[in-house]
């Protein structure tokens, strides 16, 4: 089995054998759908290879095709009529140069454009017979050319636009003067307006019949609203939420068939599924659906290393996905971005907004919105959030999707908060040695003389128990080695951290660690700071209210410690914890 992983041409997909999961039924309901489409979803998430099945699909030009790439599939046992009936302008943004002023944009969109349009008028010379003029230095121009030479001709021009937000996007999250250079490309006469206003005249009746564009966020569409105002977004209807994604079942299919291959056992195949569903799934489009949607790209990588090497990856993390950081980052700068960014990774309040906002434009977020469901919806945009449900008041809740995710805030707070080698060197020196043998009192030194202060000046404005659980889950996180679970429900209750090592790692000398958090304030103690800061630990431990709070987090960890044995996991090496931090200057275990 071959796994198209970093592969996004349907023919090479379908005539090279590799792994496929069929979506061609959806094909119908696209045109049920609408004339001018717009889906979105986070990067890497597949849209591609979506857009290489269109084109593959409606091509007139591959005709003769059509049985032996769609035979097997749903959309080939029935057909619809409008199948190889086009002409196909495919274009990508993603290739148009983000960098320099906005005439060198304008100059690397117009290349694209004309390269594509020559390319169009070589495949379809037989069809067009209108000459198409192509104009070096005006790619508008040269469109206009193409679809007024197509309007001639019985058939009419399916025009495809992958990532048509990715160049201004790139613009506009660049750190530097990235905000004039972007307003000048969309506004007024700016060139992705100008585009796609001849876009929408070329629909009403001038060639052009139908549109698909993919895309991250409306963002650029909301700021040229007046030039394209025509498209129908797909994103969040229920019938298209797995277009580009896989299902669990799906992929448990999958892994029984690698499995058979590699002479893997049902156990192992369990344990793979476990692994993805931590890492890879969480994704969820619309709340009609209750089932969560894997990464494709994720997966894929996984598979593929699966199926050749017949072991899972060590690095679960897809190289190409760690440049979403800068996206996190980006909100962050925005104005209250940095606040929000920090929330999203507090379990007890998740992030709610009443709803995702779908018309919103970069001034929008550039002039302290009022609303903060812009950034939050821009996160979801960016595929670092995910719907997570409602609550009590119908409000929307947003959450870090999975692990792989988790991991881009968390290394993005432990580079703010310890920036230099040698405290990270420290940190993950104190941190393997915890692992190993649960020794908690090196950790909680450097805890207190540094992330404590650097927290303690942060816009992170949370209980301190809060802080404690997020100083140690900042500290603590390793996905090479551990499944980091913020709030895991352990029956009834609710433990505060947990280490869970990764299935795959299980033969290394490595405990499963459970953390329960409390806290006291200087007050209830009855200390200064400065006589707080004179005591000894032992001496800390005696305070009445300290030890009360102590006992307390040992029953609770009594409690899930069972609760764990009886669900079945005695395959943990679990060490417990009770930690009590003083009004986050001292920590007691």
């Amino acid at each position: 089995m071959h796994f198209p992983y970093g592969i996004a041409d349907f023919r090479k997909v379908r005539e090279e054998g590799y792994f496929y999961v069929d979506r061609s039924d959806r094909i119908a309901l696209l045109e049920e759908a609408g004339n001018q489409l717009l889906f979105l979803r986070p990067r890497r998430f597949g849209k591609s290879l979506w857009l290489s099945t269109l084109e593959n699909y409606y091509d007139l030009a591959r005709a003769d095709d059509f049985e032996r790439l769609f035979g097997g599939l749903k959309i080939g046992q029935n057909p619809t009529p409008r199948r190889n009936r086009y002409f196909i302008l495919n274009l990508n943004f993603s290739v148009v140069d983000p960098h320099g002023d906005s005439d060198a944009v304008r100059a690397s969109l117009f290349h694209h454009l004309n390269i594509q349009i020559k390319a169009t008028v070589a495949r379809y010379s037989d069809w067009l017979e209108d000459r198409v003029d192509i104009e070096p230095d005006d790619g508008i121009a040269s469109f206009q050319s193409l679809t007024n030479a197509i309007a001639q001709t019985p058939y009419k021009l399916y025009l495809l636009v992958d990532e048509y937000d990715n160049f201004a996007n790139e613009v506009m999250i660049s750190p530097l003067h990235g905000t004039d250079r972007y307003q000048r490309l969309v506004e007024n006469e700016g060139t992705i307006k100008t585009f796609f206003k001849a876009v929408k005249a070329a629909a009403e009746g001038r060639g052009v019949d139908r549109v698909f564009l993919t895309g991250i966020s409306p963002v650029v569409l909301s700021d040229i609203t007046s030039g394209y105002n025509v498209a129908e977004d797909l994103s969040q209807r229920p019938r298209f939420h797995d277009l580009c994604g896989f299902t669990e079942a799906e992929l448990r299919v999958t892994l029984e068939a690698v499995a058979v291959a590699h002479s893997l056992d049902a156990a192992q195949v369990d344990t793979a599924l476990t692994l993805m569903r931590d890492f890879y799934n969480g994704y969820r489009f619309t709340l009609q659906h209750d089932e969560r949607i894997y990464n494709p790209t994720l997966v894929l990588y996984f598979l593929k290393r699966l199926a050749e090497d017949g072991v899972f990856p060590t690095q679960l993390l897809d190289g190409n996905l760690a440049m979403d950081r800068n996206r996190i980052q980006y909100v962050a700068r925005l104005p209250h971005g940095e606040a929000l960014v920090n929330r999203a990774l507090n379990p007890e309040e998740p992030l709610t907004i009443s709803q995702l906002a779908n018309r919103f434009g970069v001034q929008d977020m550039l002039t302290a919105p009022r609303n903060p469901d812009f950034l939050a919806t821009l996160l979801y945009y960016f595929g670092v959030l995910t719907l997570a449900g409602r609550n009590e008041w119908g409000e929307l809740t947003l959450a870090i999707p999975n692990q792989v995710i988790r991991k881009l805030y968390v290394e993005r707070l432990q580079e703010q908060l310890l920036p230099n080698y040698d405290d990270q060197a420290q940190r993950q020196g104190l941190c393997r040695r915890f692992y190993a043998t649960g020794d908690l009192g090196p950790l909680c030194e450097l805890l207190e003389q540094t992330y404590f202060k650097v927290f303690d000046n942060r816009d992170l404005r949370w209980s301190n128990e809060l802080v404690v659980k997020t100083a140690f889950l900042v500290v603590l996180f390793n996905d090479a080695f551990y499944v980091m679970d913020s709030e895991p429900a352990l029956g009834r209750g609710y433990g505060d951290l947990m280490l869970r090592v990764r299935p795959d790692m299980r033969q290394y000398a490595l405990l499963d660690h459970l953390l329960e958090f409390k806290t006291v304030s200087l007050k209830k103690v009855g200390l200064t700071s400065a006589e707080l800061a004179g005591k000894t630990r032992d001496e800390l431990r005696a305070l009445p209210v300290v030890a009360e709070q102590l006992q307390e987090a040992e029953i609770q960890l009594a409690v899930y410690r069972k609760t764990l044995q009886r669900s079945g996991t005695e395959s943990l090496k679990l060490r417990t914890h009770a930690v009590v931090s003083i009004g986050l200057e001292r920590l007691v275990w």
